[in-house]
């Protein structure tokens, strides 16, 4: 089994890799993610339920061609392949999360089927030397618990530390690394307040009140979890930017940049470590709904002690008060109205920065993860004793199966290098960081752009379910088995 070590410098180095090859330090971990229901498919077998994603999917116009995720990549029946895949990339980890529909279908009682899935995926991981990395809530949440009220109610925090609870049970005694959620940004704002992911939403109070009960329910499960097990490692996955105004001398500029900064990354970095929100946030937004959603003692099991921050990065941000001359090529993946998700920056542009995009119109900036980094451990994690780890960083693009049937995805490959490049250089500059996990193993059901979008180190032919390990994929596997980048590559 792989445990997680606190990195050091290399002290030795292979004769056979020359002398500029950029090593990773000892201990770092280099793995891969993926998401129960992006993944998994089987969504109506072994007493699984609805979760609000099955229910988002069903809208007319919410998901591009109508697709869901009935079977996605069915990995719940072919899991043990996917793993032997995991093993023959070498990954030292997996993070993987469990679906609260499968566990608590309806939110009722324990679904033993559900849970028993997860232990053999476990078991299998184990077996294979990989080091399970479990994340709780991945934006499944049960149809019956929006039904009422979804995360604006405040007894879903409550419930979610039940199902935490359940989940402990079920494998506490082999999964030593748990996050409670991945990028709360998106299961409040985007999905409340935007309306773009499920449920679907449109409200700017209800976007504030989700974002204050996801963090509430993260305090209350570590709390729990840390009661069971003090030597559990514990964290949260956040989505992070880097935001700059287009003009720094332009006041409108800047404070736009701060906006985007507040109500993405300072929202729930500053409860977590600080234990408050921040003043000009509250200024922006407290009047909107966020302030009706404290109480008493909220902030406190908030900012509970954790021991690891994952983060998330796939672009930084060039914003303005002022609308792009040059707008970003990224656009929604249906007509379906959608409004900001952010609450208090409707005035805010978001403008190119002349860089290479992806297929999803997001520009490829990987100097902006060695800042981000930089940033987070300086304000935020440094201070705490926290290990930071880069949970989620990847690409679409469009690929292309040649008559060999190989997928030679030069753009994914050198955007995969040169952002972990982008880490070695935070690593050099003082930043500990512990770990990196590409996002994701598979190709699949990319959210409300359905099967349109690729991000995988495999892709998979969604007809046949065949796998076949790209370019891509095959670059990480030498990445790993050497421990080092290419000493060619120059990003």
């Amino acid at each position: 089994m792989t445990t997680i070590q606190p990195i050091t410098a290399n002290t030795t180095e292979p004769a056979a890799k020359a002398a500029d090859a950029r090593r990773f330090p000892d201990g770092f971990l280099l793995g891969a993610a993926a998401a129960a229901y992006q993944i998994e498919g089987a969504a109506h077998e072994d007493g699984r339920a609805d979760s609000i994603w099955d229910a988002f999917s069903r809208v007319p116009g919410a998901v591009i061609n109508a697709d869901n995720g009935d079977v996605a990549c069915d990995h719940y029946h072919r899991y043990r392949d996917d793993v032997a895949l995991m093993r023959e990339l070498g990954l030292d980890t997996y993070r993987f999360s469990t679906s609260w529909a499968r566990v608590h279908p309806d939110g009722g009682p324990v679904n033993l089927k559900g849970v028993d899935f997860y232990s053999r995926l476990v078991d299998e991981l184990l077996d294979a030397g990989i080091l399970p990395w479990l994340t709780l809530y991945h934006w499944d949440l049960p149809q019956a618990h929006e039904e009422q009220g979804g995360w604006t109610n405040r007894d879903t925090a409550f419930r979610f530390r039940d199902y935490a609870l359940t989940m402990h049970d079920a494998l506490g005694d082999r999964v030593k690394v748990w996050t409670t959620l991945n990028e709360p940004w998106c299961s409040s704002f985007l999905s409340y307040t935007g309306g773009a992911h499920a449920p679907g939403r449109q409200d700017v109070g209800a976007g504030l009140r989700a974002a204050h009960h996801l963090m509430l329910g993260h305090g209350l499960a570590v709390q729990a979890l840390r009661e069971r097990d003090e030597s559990l490692e514990l964290g949260i996955t956040l989505n992070l930017t880097v935001a700059k105004p287009v003009d720094p001398s332009r006041p409108g500029d800047v404070d736009a940049a701060r906006r985007i900064d507040g109500q993405f990354n300072r929202v729930f970095l500053d409860p977590i470590f600080r234990g408050h929100y921040a003043g000009d946030l509250l200024a922006d937004v407290g009047h909107l709904g966020l302030r009706d959603a404290i109480q008493p003692g909220d902030l406190e099991i908030i900012s509970t002690p954790i021991n690891a921050l994952g983060v998330n990065y796939y672009h930084g941000e060039s914003v303005s008060d002022q609308p792009a001359t040059h707008p970003l090529g990224g656009h929604a993946p249906t007509d379906r109205p959608i409004r900001s998700p952010f609450p208090a920056a409707d005035h805010v542009h978001f403008h190119s920065q002349g860089l290479p995009q992806t297929a999803m119109g997001w520009e490829v900036q990987p100097d902006g993860l060695r800042e981000l980094l930089g940033r987070v451990h300086r304000e935020y994690t440094g201070p705490a004793g926290v290990r930071m780890f880069v949970t989620e960083n990847g690409a679409a693009y469009d690929d292309e199966v040649t008559a060999d049937g190989a997928v030679h995805d030069s753009d994914r490959t050198e955007f995969l290098l040169a952002h972990l490049d982008a880490i070695l250089d935070a690593i050099e500059e003082g930043t500990p960081v512990h770990g990196y996990f590409y996002w994701s193993i598979l190709d699949n059901f990319e959210w409300a752009w359905g099967y349109e979008k690729r991000f995988g180190l495999v892709r998979v032919d969604y007809e046949t379910q065949q796998r076949t390990l790209k370019d891509s994929g095959l670059a990480y596997q030498q990445v790993i088995r050497d421990r080092c980048l290419p000493a060619t590559s120059d990003h």
